[in-house]
């Protein structure tokens, strides 16, 4: 038996509390380009996990003494790379260096380079006694103020005349302060106010708009995990409950399985996917067990129902704003009751597990008659079970969730990992989810944002030679056998991907990808009584280059062009091109990043996303149409190592329009102009 050592100079940043944050992988983007895409341009407000890739940094997870579940909320390594460093580090024994990690089967150097900053290898692991922990961790607080410079029509028409507007400040306000020790006990409060939201007067005359607190500790005894306030749940593969970011289709075609602790705690500014009550987890020998309960108000659509006396609501309202009188009449109106579980079996590369959540809501929910809403959630109370399991066997992962609703409503996603060889790796994923599974805060792996109305398949492959080289590349068919919302029919479609990845050293990472995709929807074009539906396809192409030109300057450039139902009378296009300056000095006080974009599509059909670098905690993905120029620049300075500051300028230029946006967001002329401050203190 034969240990493999490995040689790294590692410069160790003790003299300040603001080690440098390493740039996210290409692949992690253009995920979370993904989601936003999916989510319908919504940009998440959950900065849950950023701040646990930051928290990992400061306190790394030891790989000596890590469980599966620790290595799972990286969300940067697959089911068999995690089982094969549990399975090393059982056969040889602890690591020495983590540059050992290269024994490992599954783990190449891209990937060992992804997970380095997070994990680190020692043969001490203290835990830390209970007065330890509330009194040798790290106080934070957080002050964030963003604005839009331009005023929209929403401030523009506040006065005595309007009945529909914007009575508060344009700002949105965000405060945070947060106590960890390690990554076993935290607890914090937050405040939040957005742009057009009043501040200690009118609707909000306590002060911020929203509220949350939390206290989460774990590894107590038998208590694995306890939350208190706010918390999220995340069971099995999405279709019972995930509350939690969750990947979907992109570069990383391996990494397609949801990993997660069932509990996890919730300190972000996202005012939906989130419980409020008390959840703990308790661990005995390779059983686990989890409970929840959790009272909340939810904003919707309420209607009084003036001849029955029977009021109801017909839509819940996810967006978080609480700025005009109707937004501040739905606020809170509909009190929902949740509670759920798991039990869970974990022998040695093997997982069972039985979930649960019902929900209870003081009013109905009724919503609008039309075709696609046939199936839809429906009355006071609703739930959903299911199973979960997953198998490890060599170099096979097989995994998967059967659930059913409270009516026996059946949903299935059963998944395999394979790696064939030590430089090639495959996916499966077969889902078949009927058009009668209904549920909530649940993100399975599926092409509709959530668990409904969906067959498909979906395989991938990844190769990747030890010089440099990558190609990764997937095709999902799937098809949906009932309406949808702009889909008058059942309907179907498909996706391509191939993406080529040459990365010689840490200077140089250039790829180059491919996306084709095929859905169905409405056929607006005519004067049709009910529109038909007809394929849409969509094609993209994408090059972007980085280049390390010093240890502390990068430059990147990306183009990317795409054609929209190439080919037909109405063919659209769309361009963009940006160049990326990230300036990051090793042992200074300040660091940077700027970048110059250029965009131009035919209509919001051949849209184009790009991700943008941002303060801490935060990152920005718009969406492009039309036609303009972009910029931005973002910079940090630490003034010493409690306090550091952070600087946002982007500025949007469009050509040839004399407006942007649509109703009270509308901007009379054709620039929009974004502004950011954040300042963190810690002590």
């Amino acid at each position: 038996m034969r240990k493999i050592g490995f040689i790294c100079i590692l410069l160790l940043l003790k003299n300040t509390a603001w080690a440098q944050v390493p740039d996210l992988p290409a692949t992690v983007k253009e995920e979370l380009e993904s989601v936003t895409e999916k989510n319908q341009d919504i940009e998440t407000e959950d900065d849950s996990w950023l701040q646990s890739l930051q928290q990992f940094i400061k306190d790394p997870i030891n790989l000596n003494t890590a469980g599966a579940e620790e290595l799972e909320r990286l969300q940067l390594l697959s089911p068999l790379q995690i089982q094969n460093i549990i399975a090393y580090r059982k056969t040889i024994g602890n690591f020495i260096d983590i540059y050992e990690l290269q024994s490992v089967p599954t783990l190449d150097i891209a990937t060992i380079q992804k997970i380095r900053p997070f994990v680190t290898v020692s043969n001490n692991d203290d835990i830390g006694s209970v007065t330890k922990r509330f009194s040798g961790g790290i106080h934070s607080v957080l002050m964030r103020a963003k604005q839009t410079l331009e005023r929209s029509k929403g401030y523009l028409l506040n006065d005595s005349t309007a009945t529909n507007f914007y009575p508060g400040s344009p700002q949105n306000i965000f405060v945070r302060y947060s106590y960890s020790y390690k990554n076993l006990l935290q607890y914090g409060f937050l405040g939040e106010k957005d742009a057009g939201e009043q501040f200690f007067k009118g609707a909000q005359r306590q002060g911020f708009d929203f509220y949350s607190a939390h206290l989460f500790a774990r590894n107590i005894g038998l208590v694995k995990a306890l939350a208190l306030g706010d918390f999220v749940v995340n069971m099995g593969q999405g279709l019972t409950q995930w509350q939690s970011l969750g990947f979907k289709k992109g570069a990383d075609v391996i990494n397609i399985k949801r990993q997660s602790p069932i509990l996890m705690p919730y300190n972000s500014a996202g005012e939906i996917y989130f419980h409020r009550g008390i959840g703990i987890t308790l661990e005995k020998n390779n059983w686990q067990a989890t409970a929840f309960a959790s009272y909340r108000k939810l904003d919707a659509n309420f209607n009084a129902d003036t001849i029955t006396n029977d009021d109801f609501v017909s839509s819940l309202e996810t967006s978080g704003y609480h700025r005009t009188k109707n937004e501040v009449d739905d606020k809170g109106v509909l009190q929902q009751t949740a509670i759920g579980g798991n039990i869970s079996f974990d022998p040695d590369r093997f997982h069972l597990g039985i979930n649960t959540i019902q929900y209870h809501f003081n009013l109905p929910l009724e919503k609008d008659n039309y075709p696609y809403n046939l199936y839809a959630l429906s009355g006071n109370s609703f739930g959903n079970n299911s199973i979960d399991y997953s198998y490890t066997f060599k170099n096979m992962h097989l995994y998967g969730e059967a659930a059913v609703t409270n009516k026996m409503d059946k949903a299935v996603v059963n998944g395999l990992l394979i790696s064939l060889d030590p430089n090639v790796d495959m996916s499966f994923l077969y889902r078949n989810i009927s058009p009668q599974y209904q549920s909530l805060y649940t993100n399975a792996f599926t092409e509709n944002s959530y668990p409904n109305n969906e067959k498909g398949f979906y395989s991938g492959i990844s190769i990747h030679p030890n010089n440099g080289w990558r190609l990764d590349a997937y095709v999902d068919h799937y098809s949906f056998p009932w309406l949808k919302y702009q889909v008058n029919a059942p309907s179907y479609g498909s996706d391509y991907y191939v993406e080529l990845t040459y990365s010689p050293s840490k200077l140089l990472a250039i790829y180059s990808r491919y996306k084709s995709e095929t859905k169905s929807g409405n056929d607006n074009s005519g004067s049709y009584t009910l529109a038909p539906v007809v394929a849409n396809p969509l094609q993209d192409w994408r090059t972007e280059i980085s280049y390390k030109i010093a240890p502390s300057l990068m430059m990147r450039n990306r183009i990317e062009m795409l054609w929209y139902d190439k080919g037909k009378p109405d063919e659209e296009t769309g361009f963009l091109s940006f160049i990326d300056i990230i300036i990051k000095p090793l042992m200074k006080k300040y660091s940077g990043s700027m970048r110059l974009q250029y965009f131009e599509t035919d209509s919001y059909n051949s849209r184009v996303y790009a991700y943008e670098d941002d303060v801490l905690y935060s990152y920005s993905i718009p969406v492009f149409y039309g036609k303009g120029m972009r910029y931005y620049f973002n910079l940090k300075y630490a003034i010493n190592k409690r306090l550091a500051l952070w600087f946002r300028w982007a500025q949007t230029i469009y050509k040839d329009q004399t407006s942007i946006g649509t109703g009270l967001d509308e901007i009379s002329g054709n620039k929009r102009t974004e502004l950011k401050l954040q300042g963190i203190y810690q002590f």
